[in-house]
């Protein structure tokens, strides 16, 4: 069974900024699909089981953005 987690992350200002997190999350592994919200800085992730926070977090900052410390909603 899928979950979806919604990130607030920071620092994303254009379609590349979009493409660098999409990317960067994608890659964490159990992650199933990434939808960026760039106007609302929201990023909703479906994995397939448990997400761990603290590699979503390492992926967005890979990408060059700062995951906000509120952490994940369900």
């Amino acid at each position: 069974m899928s979950q979806t987690n919604t990130y607030t992350v920071t620092g994303m200002s254009c379609d590349h900024c979009v493409a660098s997190v999409r990317e960067e999350v994608g890659e964490v592994p159990g992650v199933s699909d990434v939808d960026v919200d760039l106007a609302g800085g929201r990023v909703v992730v479906t994995s397939e089981s448990h997400l761990d926070d603290a590699a979503v977090r390492a992926a967005v900052e890979e990408a060059g953005y700062q995951l906000e410390d509120s952490g994940a909603t369900s």
